[in-house]
C-alpha cells in the first residue's frame, strides 16, 4: 500500500521534527512566559502538564478546548464560539487517559491528522498525479501553521471531515459526502462552504437529484448544534454572539471586501510600523508583535485566495468555490484590532491550497525555495508559540 505508507512517513517525520523543535525551542525560552501580546479573549488555564512538554500544545484556543472537555459550555458568551465536535471527541478520548484532557486532545489531533494525511494523499493524486500529490503533501506537512495540526485545536478534525467529504463525493459516495460535510460543520462554521461546493459536483451526475439529496444529508446533522443551543441557552445562534462579544468580530457592510480592506491598512500600518517605528497599533501591548501578526494574516489572506483562483482553474470550479468561500466568511467578519486574526491557521483547512501549490511547483529550486520558506515560518511560529506569544 504506497499511498498509506507514503502519507504516515510524511506524518511521521513532520510530527517528529515539530515535537523535536518545539522540545528545543521550549528549553531555550522556558523562562520567558511574559505574555507580551494577548489575544482577544484570555483563555482559561489548561490542566497541568502530562510530561514531555505535552502540555505546551494547549496554549490559546487550547485552553478553550480542555475547559469545554472537562466542564462542558459553562458560558453561552464566551464558550459557544468553539464548536462541539473537537471537545466532545477529547472529552471521550480524556476518559481513557484517566481525565487528562490535554493529553486526550493531542492524541485525538494527531491521529485526525494521520488519516487527513492518508485521505488527502489519495485525492490529490485523483486530481494531479502522484508527484504533485506528495508535493502537495509535504507542503501542508510543513506549513507555518502546521504546529496546529498536533495541538489541542479543531484543525486537524476539520481537515480530516474535509477532505473526506471531497474524496466520497469524488468516488460518487454523496450520501457519505453529505454526512462528513455535516460532521465539518460540527467542528468548524467554515465548513458550511462545503455545500455548496460538493453541490456543484453533484449537479454534473446523471442522478442529479439523488447527488443533490446526498449532500443535503449535512443540513440536518449540522442543525443539532444550533438546536441544542436552543434548548441549553434559548438562543440558536448563540455562537454569533460569542464572536460579536467575545472576540470582537463584526459583520462588515461591505462583506468580505470590507475585511479586506481592513486587512490591507492593518498589514500597511505593521510595514510602516517596522519600517518607521512610533506607534500604530496603540491598543497592543507590543506594537512591533502586533504589526508582525497583521502582516502574517495578510500574506495568509493573499496565499489563500491567490491559490484558490489556481484551485479553480486546475481542480475545478467546487475546490475553487469551497477555498474562496471558506476566506469570505472571516473576511465579512473581521476582528476589531486584527482584522485577519487566525487567517494563518485557516489556511489549513481549505486544503486545495496545497494541492494547487504541489501542481504548479514543479521545479527542484523552486520546491527548495518552498519548503526552505515554509519550514524558516514554521521555526518562528513554534518559537513563537512556545515564549507564550500569540500564533494565528
Amino acid at each position: 500500500m504506497p499511498p498509506l505508507r507514503t502519507a504516515l512517513d510524511v506524518f511521521a517525520w513532520s510530527r517528529t521534527a515539530i515535537w523535536g523543535t518545539m522540545l528545543l525551542a521550549y528549553a531555550v525560552f522556558e523562562a520567558q512566559y511574559a505574555q507580551p501580546l494577548h489575544p482577544p479573549t484570555a483563555a482559561p488555564e489548561p490542566p497541568a502538564d502530562v510530561g514531555w512538554g505535552v502540555d505546551v500544545w494547549a496554549r490559546w484556543d487550547g485552553g478553550w478546548f480542555t475547559h469545554i472537555a472537562e466542564d462542558g459550555y459553562t458560558d453561552p458568551k464566551t464558550t459557544t464560539a468553539f464548536f462541539p465536535a473537537y471537545p466532545l471527541l477529547v472529552r471521550v478520548a480524556g476518559w481513557a487517559f484517566g481525565g487528562h484532557d490535554v493529553l486526550a486532545g493531542v492524541v485525538v489531533s494527531l491521529l485526525a491528522a494521520a488519516a487527513a494525511f492518508v485521505l488527502l494523499l489519495e485525492l490529490a493524486q485523483r486530481l494531479v498525479g502522484g508527484d504533485a500529490a506528495r508535493r502537495s503533501l509535504v507542503y501542508l506537512a510543513v506549513s507555518p501553521a502546521a504546529l496546529f495540526l498536533g495541538a489541542v485545536y479543531s484543525e486537524s478534525l476539520y481537515l480530516l471531515f474535509a477532505v473526506a467529504a471531497f474524496l466520497l463525493a469524488e468516488r460518487r459516495a454523496y450520501a457519505y459526502a453529505g454526512a462528513a460535510s455535516g460532521l465539518a460543520i460540527l467542528t468548524r462554521p467554515t465548513g458550511v462552504m462545503l455545500v455548496p461546493a460538493l453541490a456543484l459536483l453533484a449537479w454534473r451526475e446523471r442522478n442529479r437529484i439523488r447527488a443533490l439529496g446526498g449532500v443535503a444529508l449535512a443540513l440536518p446533522i449540522a442543525a443539532a448544534w444550533p438546536l441544542w443551543l436552543w434548548a441549553a441557552f434559548g438562543h440558536p445562534l448563540a455562537f454569533l454572539d460569542a464572536e460579536r462579544n467575545a472576540w470582537h468580530r463584526h459583520l462588515s457592510a461591505a462583506g468580505p471586501l470590507g475585511g479586506a480592506w481592513k486587512g490591507i491598512v492593518a498589514g500597511w500600518n505593521g510595514l510602516v510600523q517596522y519600517v518607521a517605528g512610533g506607534n500604530r497599533f496603540p491598543g497592543a501591548d507590543d506594537p512591533l508583535q502586533a504589526a508582525g501578526i497583521n502582516l502574517e494574516s495578510l500574506a495568509a489572506a493573499v496565499f489563500i485566495v491567490a491559490l484558490g483562483a489556481v484551485a479553480w482553474r486546475m481542480l475545478g470550479a467546487a475546490y475553487g468555490v469551497f477555498v474562496l468561500a471558506s476566506v469570505a466568511l472571516p473576511l465579512a467578519s473581521p476582528a476589531a484590532n486584527f482584522p485577519l486574526l487566525s487567517m494563518p491557521r485557516f489556511t489549513l483547512g481549505v486544503f486545495p491550497v496545497f494541492i494547487a501549490l504541489g501542481a504548479v511547483v514543479t521545479g527542484r529550486r523552486a520546491n527548495a525555495i518552498v519548503l526552505a520558506v515554509f519550514g524558516m515560518l514554521l521555526g518562528l511560529d513554534l518559537a513563537r508559540w512556545v515564549e507564550w506569544q500569540f500564533v494565528a
